[in-house]
């Protein structure tokens, strides 16, 4: 899988968040608010978002990472920095 770049990165994360849950409104998140806290994910919710994350964008994302999972912008920047460096 190639890297993906910051576009790529977000649309991924929007996918994903929508499949999980499907009235997400994303016009009311900023990049730097924290999703879960503004689209009310609950702690199941969150796991399953890192593991889509995980699968979709072909990285291993463990539990010490999830610090970087907090806004748009954290991570947009974590997928993209952890596809980069698979490759």
């Amino acid at each position: 899988m190639k890297p993906l770049n910051s576009a790529e990165a977000l649309s991924l994360i929007k996918e994903s968040i929508t499949q999980i849950i499907p009235d997400a409104d994303f016009t009311l998140v900023e990049p730097d608010d924290k999703f879960r806290d503004v689209l009310e994910l609950d702690s199941l919710d969150f796991l399953s978002l890192v593991e889509l994350l995980s699968e979709r964008a072909g990285v291993r994302i463990d539990e010490e990472d999830y610090p970087d999972l907090t806004t748009l912008s954290d991570t947009t920047r974590f997928l993209v920095e952890r596809t980069t460096q698979r490759s």
